[in-house]
Parts: structure tokens; sequence; C-alpha cells
């Protein structure tokens, strides 16, 4: 690592007891900050999370946030679901206390090229395939920050002339300050997380703090079909590069091509890769099939635009499930894609109300009050040829901890199944 000794003696608070902040305690910790941690929820993953601890001697606050557990802090450090209206930050800014992500802390200290990507759809997959081109040309990776391990659980093993490729979101690149990644991808900007933001102004704004810091040397990759992407290639300090759809190749891939050409990587080993790849869990991923019906798992499809991808990437008829917690988007982009082969939709979680007033008057319409109900229900409705699809449109958090519980809780239901006569018997 670089800079080890940066954060030595700090008083530092991480808000979060996820993943990253476990993972941002624990390397703070062993760097000789003074940590704390706090979460405002008490129940059986805070405690389980607190056993994942390094030390016994680091302090910690559940539930609840208050005032002198931030105040006494020099820096606080937020994880990625952390509200930005959140009474800790909130009160960091009263005491005049810096806020920041977990990516900001391991990128102080990190050796490695940074390869970060955002955008509204597709992060995980190019952020995926990128680590398989680099592995492939025999360059040392680590895969990070969204999905696999948090960055900060990594960044003690790289080196000089590593790299690490990170799928980044715009929750994390609020707070960044000093974040610079070698080679900035953005995909895609479609309307998402506006429950958060006011408008999709303030999404772009949130996305592009992505190129915030980068200089002369970087490089910014953006999608050329994108109108309001193109927009901001004038606002960028480093070198742009647009992709496209060409020669056979979907946006995604487009995009890692771009990378590989800027890191010199051979096409045909990259075009090697993409034949190789089977896809990512919790993405567009087969699950089973039972008399004659398949299930697959899109837990991964967090908005609209996800589900409008595996609906035209599916080519039977569809029941599909849906709903989770809403994120502002207008759930009636999906009807013109779903109109010849969704048959059924079966709506879970708190926005099942909010995606029946908007479809409504276009599908046939029943409520679970469950995944498994749901994915009962789904099974009945179904016939020999359809597919069960589980494409949510909205985030997990309502009732799971994230979209990959949500994906492995559908997986172990449908895996649990017997036949749909003795269900709807």
């Amino acid at each position: 690592m670089r800079n080890s000794s940066y954060f030595k003696n700090k008083k530092i608070t991480i808000v979060g007891l996820a993943r990253s902040g476990i993972a941002c305690v624990n390397l703070l910790h062993g760097l000789g900050a003074s940590v704390s941690i706090t979460d405002n929820k008490d129940n059986a993953q805070t405690k389980e999370a607190c056993a994942k601890l390094c030390s016994g001697d680091i302090s910690v606050e559940l539930g609840r946030h208050s005032r002198d557990f931030i105040k006494q802090a020099d820096l606080v450090v937020i994880s990625p679901g952390v509200p930005a209206d959140a009474l800790p930050i909130k009160w960091a800014g009263e005491f005049n206390i810096p806020v920041v992500s977990e990516i900001e802390v391991a990128s102080i200290l990190c050796p490695a090229q940074i390869i970060a990507v955002t955008g509204s759809n597709g992060k995980t997959t190019v952020t995926t395939l990128i680590g398989k081109v680099l592995a492939a040309a025999g360059k040392r990776v680590f895969v990070c920050g969204n999905i696999g391990n948090p960055f900060c659980g990594e960044v003690e093993a790289m080196q000089e002339g590593d790299f690490v490729v990170l799928e980044v979101s715009s929750f994390q690149l609020e707070t960044i300050r000093g974040f610079k990644p070698k080679i900035a991808v953005i995909l895609n900007l479609t309307p998402n997380h506006l429950d958060r933001y006011n408008n999709m102004q303030e999404y772009l704004d949130a996305k592009k703090r992505i190129m915030l810091n980068q200089g002369q040397d970087d490089f910014l990759i953006l999608n050329a079909d994108d109108a309001l992407l193109k927009e901001i290639a004038a606002q960028a300090k480093s070198k742009v590069v647009f992709f496209n759809k060409q020669d056979g190749l979907n946006p995604n891939q487009s995009a890692v091509l771009s990378v590989g050409r800027i890191l010199g990587i051979d096409k045909g080993l990259i075009l090697d890769v993409f034949g190789k790849f089977k896809g990512i869990q919790h993405r567009l991923e087969d699950v089973r099939e039972i008399d004659g019906v398949k299930f697959i798992n899109d837990s991964k499809a967090t908005t609209a635009d996800s589900a409008i991808w595996a609906i035209e990437n599916i080519n039977t008829p569809i029941i599909l499930i849906a709903g989770g917690r809403h994120k502002g988007i207008d759930y009636r982009v999906i009807r013109e894609c779903a109109r010849d082969k969704v048959k059924h939709l079966v709506l879970i979680g708190e926005a099942k109300e909010k995606i029946a007033a908007a479809l409504g008057g276009e599908f046939p319409i029943q409520n679970a009050s469950s995944l498994k109900e749901a994915v009962e229900k789904a099974f009945v409705l179904a016939k020999p040829g359809y597919s069960v699809l589980l494409s949510p449109m909205c985030s997990s958090f309502d009732m799971f901890k994230d979209y990959e519980d949500r994906g492995r809780a559908f997986k172990e239901i449908v895996l649990n199944l017997g036949s749909a006569a003795s269900i709807d018997g």
C-alpha cells in the first residue's frame, strides 16, 4: 500500500455495518486509526456483522445514531446505502467534519491503476468482463466495489503495476474528494434513483463526479449513443473515448473493448473472453426448469431499463415477478416491449401499488406478500413453454439485504418447488 501512515491516530467514524463498512473498519484499525462504527439497526444482521470486526476495542453503536458519536470524529466514512439526508451526515456538516465514501479511503492507499465503471445499467457485467480481459492478458487484477469484495477489503494486497476494476454507484461518487481513476467508464444514463435525486440533472451530476479529478493522462470512456453523456465530454480534462454498438458487439462489450484498446490488449484475446463468458449471477441466470416452465433469476435488474433488456432477451411468454423498494422510476416504459410477451405480473414489496397503477391497464396483475408466494403464484399461472422471470425493477432493501440476497432466496425457493399441480392443490 501507499500512504500507509495517512490514517494513523485519526479518529474515524464509519456509518453503516454493511460489507464495505466492516472492511473499512478493519483496514483502518490495522493502520492505527481510532475507529468507531454506528448503525441505526440493531438486529441479527448487525450483530452478525459485529462478529466480523477485527478487534474488541472498536467502539460500536447499534440501533441509533448519536451526535456525540459523530462529533468526536476527524473523518466520517459512509456506506453506499446511507441516504444523503441521514443524521450522521447532517451532524458532520454542522461540525465541519469531512464525509467520504469507502472507495475514497481505499483510493488514498491504492498503488494499483484504477479502472472505475459507472452507469445506470450494465455496470456489473462490464466490470466483470474488464477483469476477465485483464486476467487473460496476464495482468494481476482485483475486481471489487459493488461486486465481490469491497475496495477496502482488497487494497492491502495490491501492488504497483496491478489493476483494480471497480463498480461504483452514484451514491459512492457523491462524497469523493481525491478519487482519481486512470480509466473512468460511464455506460449510460437512464431514469434511476429518482427517490434520492430531484431530477435527472442531479443524477447526472453525481455520475459525472467520476471524472472530477482526472487529468490529461487519464481516460474517460463514454457512450456515443447517450445524448446526456455526449454533452459532458466537453467538460472533461481527460482524454475522451466514445464507444457504441459495433461489429456484432453489444454496448457493454464495446465499452470493454475500448478499455482493452487503451491498455494495448489484443482484440482477438478480448473477443475470446467474450465468447467464453457465461454471464453473471443474478443477471438473466437460468435456475431450473419444472414441468416445462423455466425459472430465470434477474434480481440484479433494479431499473425498468434492466427489465426491458431481460424481456427482450427471452424468447418465450413470461410471467414477470417485480417489485421491491421504489426508486422514483417510471414503470410505464416497459409496456411496449412487454405487451406481447408478459402474460401476467406478480407484484411484491413496497412498490407493488405504484407498479400496478402504472401497468394495471396493460397486464393482469396479482399481488403477493412474500417472494415465496410470488414464485408459487407465478408457477401456477405459467404454462409449459413459459418463463417465470424475477426482474424486480426496484431495489431489494424493503425485504432483503441486497439484490444478491434476493436472488439467492429466489433460487432456493425455485429449487425447493414441486410440481405446479401440488402448489395449486
